[in-house]
């Protein structure tokens, strides 16, 4: 499966595609606690009878339909997750 951007767009020359690797490996990580977050609560307003229905209504849906990975390259190449080199120097 390919997924877009590419990584040539990614780097930008910035950095290299370990890096890359490291921060979308990080980003993804977020992204995955993020949908535990969302699925936890909504199980415990249901539990509490605050809400009814399918658990995943209420989790995002971006992170609900698409792998951790997807997720995390598309809100690096939209600047949502910063990265940082060694030096603490904004990279992307």
């Amino acid at each position: 499966m390919i997924i877009n951007p590419s990584v040539n767009t990614l780097t930008q020359g910035k950095m290299n595609r370990y890096m890359l690797a490291i921060a979308t490996a990080k980003c993804a990580r977020l992204v995955t606690a993020e949908f535990i977050e969302q699925k936890t609560d909504a199980e415990d307003r249901i539990a509490m009878k605050e809400i009814d229905g399918p658990v995943f209504n209420y989790i995002d849906s971006e992170i609900r339909d698409n792998k951790a990975v997807e997720v995390a390259v598309r809100r690096i190449a939209a600047g949502q997750y910063n990265i940082y080199d060694e030096n603490h120097k904004l990279i992307r």
